[in-house]
């Protein structure tokens, strides 16, 4: 527990399930303070925790952070799942960003090039994606500015997946930013499809 923060065990309780929760009350990714100046990284805290050596460091090969939106929550408190994610879904975003379906840029990510097929628990759903070299800036920010708002969405129904790209030494310096909604073509509100609980 921080300030800012507490880390809690997730359902099921295992090595690779926690949840980050801002110690000030947030209901969830619908509410404007959260892409503010004013609130916290919750974002690279929740790395800062989950990486090999923090301080709860998620016990799986890939680590995945995820939030739900609005309606595929249970809870009306943010939280961000620190999890686990399956190896194939990082070789599928490092065969992405090979192939250039990346975007590099916050201001790219919503490009129809960078919409693209990651599989999870119940087959392939469609995600924006964005590779960023660290999570120094407000994940919520660039979500709200970039495609909620020039494209008339709703924050509420977003979701968003972080995934540190990995390699055999280990972190590899880079992250995978996904978004998805309801309005992308195969698009989902939830983080659940990617990330590993049990």
């Amino acid at each position: 527990m921080t300030q800012n923060y507490v880390v809690l065990h997730g359902k099921p309780e295992t090595q690779h399930n926690y949840l980050l929760l801002p110690t000030c009350r947030i209901k969830g990714i619908e509410c404007p303070f959260i892409s503010t100046s004013a609130a916290a990284n919750y974002w690279n805290d929740a790395w800062q925790n989950a990486r090999n050596g923090g301080s709860v460091p998620v016990r799986y090969p890939n680590i995945g952070l995820g939030i739900n939106s609005q309606i595929a929550r249970r809870f009306d408190q943010l939280h961000i799942h620190m999890a686990g994610v399956r190896a194939s879904t990082q070789r599928r975003l490092q065969d992405l960003e090979m192939m250039g379906r990346l975007a590099t840029q916050p201001s790219q990510w919503a490009a129809p090039q960078y919409q693209v097929a990651v599989t999870g628990s119940g087959g392939d759903r469609t995600y924006r994606a964005l590779k960023l070299p660290n999570l120094s800036q407000n994940l919520f920010t660039l979500l709200s500015r970039y495609i909620v708002v020039p494209n008339g969405l709703d924050m509420g129904n977003q979701t968003l997946v972080v995934v540190p790209k990995m390699n055999a030494a280990g972190f590899a310096g880079a992250f995978y930013v996904l978004n998805s909604d309801p309005s992308v073509h195969d698009g989902t509100s939830t983080c659940d499809h990617l990330l590993v609980y049990s």
